[in-house]
């Protein structure tokens, strides 16, 4: 029977999508955290990763690294922008996620710049938030 550290290790290591994204129903965060640093991690796998929830702090850090992940592509990015909403909304503060993301070009400005809006948002993450979009340009 597999441990928690082996499930960790495959997640680190395996290069097979199939298996990678069989991982993600793993109900460790620690695993979840691995899969989402992993660049052979398919988007699909990634995008259900996206809906996965613990506890803040694992759910800020999982976001914030699927919004770094390589092979996020735009509709993966999406429902990493939603979850970030969804918690800023809550009072949340997943500040790294939202600057990741705003350093992706498969996102418009605007739908970044709408996190800044939301009720977790504070004045210095809106202040870093316009220099990370000013510099896309």
């Amino acid at each position: 029977m597999p441990t928690p550290a082996d499930y960790l290790a495959l997640a680190r290591a395996e290069k097979d999508g199939s298996v990678l994204h069989r991982l993600v129903q793993c109900p460790y965060p620690f695993v979840w955290q691995a899969l989402a640093t992993n660049p052979h991690t398919p988007p699909a796998a990634l995008l259900e990763l996206s809906k996965a929830r613990d506890s803040v702090w694992n759910d800020n850090r999982l976001l914030h690294l699927l919004a770094e992940h390589p092979e996020a592509n735009r509709i993966v990015l999406r429902a990493v922008l939603d979850g970030v909403a969804a918690k800023l909304d809550e009072g949340e503060r997943p500040y790294a996620a939202v600057l990741a993301l705003a350093g992706r070009p498969e996102l418009e400005s605007g739908e970044v710049r709408k996190l800044g809006t939301l009720r977790g948002s504070s004045a210095r993450l809106r202040r870093l938030l316009a220099l990370r979009l000013s510099s896309r340009i």
